[in-house]
């Protein structure tokens, strides 16, 4: 291949990138035929991937409340400037919410962040579990081989853009594809239209970045549409610039270019016809949650989120969709300063997100999608057990939630780690060493999802270092 054509071939690449709603490359089709036979692609399902931005403190999230675990807590989250982090014990006012798993851990006992009443509710009530100590591996590692540097490890550990990249494809910081994009590449033959695969409901992501299928970006507002292309342009009853931009050209370059367009804006246009309106008819408004810290009623971005990917979800059968992946963020989880309220803001937003969420999963346009639809949590990483002051700095290993009607929940998945420092998972001031890697999480999803072993393996290379691939939280 020529500089020339190689040039011309990245630069087309990047303009079906930019358009985002594209149609699918005939190389993607021809992919997505290859794997159909293995991959399970009957009924309906979908995947919803939380992304907690920041690095989330799973310490403040999921407690140990058995009383050595509670002593090491509230000892190490003390600082002499605000006095402590660390939250109230559960039956006092603004305590912790005990929760008990199906599955005992001998001489342990749990308890959730006083603003996860929500979260505690859909817990008991067995539609979420826990998967504790989840973060970045290569392979499996211990202490001695971490500080021993004698296995590989992922690169760039702490660092926010390189982990929230790791976390969302394996890899570090400019990745061009995740594993949820690569999850649609092989289940997108069952879908008849290809576009609406991977759907991102908060911007650009590489999670939702395939080889060959295209992340589709919405807003609140419903499909987005290619700027100053639709009405009229400085008076004019047409608009030229669509006409100059979309038309038929002699030119190679601009032709294919004209097709990205036409098809972006003929792909908008599907959606925007067939997506269910939000509010009265369609999917009910989320309401405001309440803010702890000063009692205010407000919008909750996560929800209105969720209320996209729900609307999105209802349009399944015009769209004629068997499995999607979505991906949705909720800001703001760096507690380095302001940590007790920073985060009850952050849990209280979680909560009231997820209980609109499992609400509308139960009877979405009257159709019950609980089993349907998992949604799952996911972070940079987590936080130091030890307080600087009047917060956490960077972690790695971390707890997740996983919510949904086939999730096997009221349970914590994994050996949960020792409260404390100096045990063998403290990489440091209570930074945990991740006993349950990603792409384990990752594969157990996948495998529900209606990916075949091989296929897991296609999507999460290190899995093959793992002799646990599924974690059995997954019906």
């Amino acid at each position: 291949m020529s500089d020339q054509q190689f040039s011309r071939r990245r630069f087309l690449g990047s303009m079906m990138a930019m358009a985002g709603s594209s149609a699918a490359p005939f190389a993607m089709n021809l992919a997505a035929m290859s794997n159909a036979v293995a991959a399970d692609v009957s009924g309906y399902k979908a995947l919803v991937c939380l992304f907690m931005v920041g690095g989330n403190d799973h310490y403040n999230t999921v407690l140990a409340t058995d009383p050595t675990s509670w002593n090491e807590y509230q000892k190490l989250r003390y600082s002499v400037e605000t006095d402590s982090i660390a939250l109230r014990a559960a039956g006092t006012s603004g305590g912790v919410l005990p929760i008990a798993p199906n599955t005992p851990q001998a001489g342990r006992s749990f308890a959730l962040h006083p603003q996860l009443g929500a979260m505690k509710t859909l817990f008991d009530s067995g539609r979420a579990a826990v998967v504790s100590n989840v973060g970045t591996l290569i392979q499996p590692t211990t202490l001695a081989q971490y500080k021993a540097n004698s296995v590989p490890l992922p690169s760039k550990l702490f660092s926010h853009n390189d982990q929230q990249s790791t976390w969302q494809s394996c890899k570090p910081e400019g990745a061009t594809f995740g594993w949820g994009g690569r999850m649609g590449d092989l289940l997108s033959a069952g879908n008849a239209n290809a576009n609406f695969t991977c759907v991102s409901a908060a911007g650009n992501a590489v999670f939702v970045s395939g080889k060959w299928v295209r992340q589709y970006q919405v807003s609140s507002a419903g499909a987005v549409p290619i700027k100053n292309l639709s009405g009229a342009l400085f008076g004019s009853s047409v608009n030229p610039l669509r006409a100059i931009v979309t038309g038929n050209s002699g030119n190679l370059l601009e032709q294919e270019h004209s097709g990205v367009l036409n098809r972006a804006i003929n792909t908008q246009a599907v959606l925007s016809t067939a997506m269910v309106p939000a509010g009265s008819g369609g999917v009910p408004e989320p309401g405001n949650y309440v803010n702890p810290n000063n009692g205010i009623s407000m919008v909750n971005p996560l929800a209105k989120q969720l209320q996209t990917v729900a609307r999105i979800i209802a349009a399944r059968g015009t769209l004629g969709l068997s499995r999607q992946v979505f991906y949705v963020t909720l800001p703001g989880c760096d507690t380095h300063d302001g940590q007790r309220s920073l985060q009850a803001d952050n849990m209280a937003k979680l909560a009231h997100a997820l209980a609109y969420w499992d609400n509308i999963m139960g009877s979405l346009m009257g159709v019950n999608m609980r089993n349907n639809v998992t949604l799952f949590t996911a972070s940079d990483f987590g936080r130091t057990l030890v307080s600087n002051g009047d917060g956490t700095d960077h972690g790695w290993g971390s707890h997740h939630f996983v919510v949904g009607g086939a999730v096997k929940g009221k349970n914590i998945y994994g050996t949960f780690p020792t409260i404390g420092l100096g045990h063998g998972a403290d990489v440091g001031y209570g930074a945990l060493l991740p006993s349950v890697s990603v792409e384990q999480y990752g594969a157990t999803l996948g495998a529900w999802f209606g990916l075949s072993p091989t296929e897991l393996v296609d999507v999460f290379p290190n899995l093959v270092n793992h002799s646990v691939r599924n974690l059995g939280f997954m019906a």
